[in-house]
């Protein structure tokens, strides 16, 4: 049965109280919207149609973003990135909405703003882990009466394919030419940033793996350096040309890694160099 009361002099507040099912309260500025919401809410209770709304209404953008972060991101390799999209996320405005109101209109106004300074590539990546958080809520939050609204909307098409090879540059100084990696290891402050660029060309490892590369894993004599752990979840060997073998011969090897840093840190070399 359905209750109403006034709340102040410009809100009604309407109750459904039924056995077997939690208490809906919502208010609302009417009594005539409030007793149409109140209908609508009995009728799918008598038709077995109702799934509470409580929970997406009384829950956060800003609150599941960092569950999400806490349960969800925290599990998976790419942690630490997925962590600075999240942040950016939790400084929206939209992070104060309740998810329950979040609209396909807002992810629409929210993806344009930043297509205005982001690459297609960056915003997708955003608008995914975003469409994830809804997933999660409704799938294992106890939000079931909430929309995805990041579906509903338009995907930037990326157009961010690189197709230009490493050149040599005329040095300023002398005219000569030098290859742009060798001026980007010789301007490089860090010991171990050339190595792991030359280490990066002889085998196209990826820079997490070349970060997390182990010396146990590491067969010189066969020239191989075994991966057991890589960025689709599966094992792999990296044969080793001779160049890599002598670069990885000449290392100090007194810890347990040939370098003893951090993936994000050989980013920040590289960018500074």
């Amino acid at each position: 049965m359905a209750s109403f009361r006034k709340r102040g002099e410009l809100q009604w507040q309407a109750r459904i109280s039924r056995k077997g099912f939690p208490a809906q309260v919502k208010t609302f500025m009417t009594r005539a919207d409030a007793e149409a919401w109140a209908r609508q809410v009995e009728s799918e209770i008598d038709r077995g149609a109702f799934i509470s709304r409580t929970e997406a209404e009384n829950t956060s953008l800003k609150e599941c973003l960092e569950r999400y972060k806490r349960e969800i991101s925290a599990h998976k390799k790419g942690a630490s990135q997925e962590s600075y999209i999240l942040q950016t996320l939790l400084e929206t405005p939209l992070a104060a909405r309740m998810m329950a109101t979040i609209r396909s209109a807002d992810i629409a106004a929210l993806r344009d703003e930043w297509l205005q300074t982001l690459k297609p590539a960056t915003v997708l990546r955003r608008l995914a882990i975003l469409s994830h958080v809804f997933s999660i809520s409704r799938k294992e939050w106890g939000m079931e009466s909430l929309t995805n609204p990041v579906e509903a909307i338009r995907k930037p098409q990326p157009k961010n394919a690189r197709t230009r090879r490493i050149a040599e540059k005329s040095l300023p100084t002398t005219g000569k030419l030098a290859g742009e990696l060798d001026l980007i290891k010789a301007a490089s402050d860090s010991h171990y940033l050339p190595a792991i660029i030359d280490l990066a060309v002889e085998t196209a490892m990826r820079r997490e793996e070349i970060a997390l590369l182990r010396w146990e894993h590491i067969d010189l004599k066969s020239r191989v350096a075994h991966l057991p752990d890589t960025k689709n979840g599966s094992a792999r060997d990296i044969p080793l040309s001779p160049k890599a073998t002598e670069l990885l011969k000449g290392l100090q090897q007194a810890g347990e890694r040939p370098f003893d840093v951090r993936a994000d840190a050989i980013t920040r070399a590289f960018i500074r160099a």
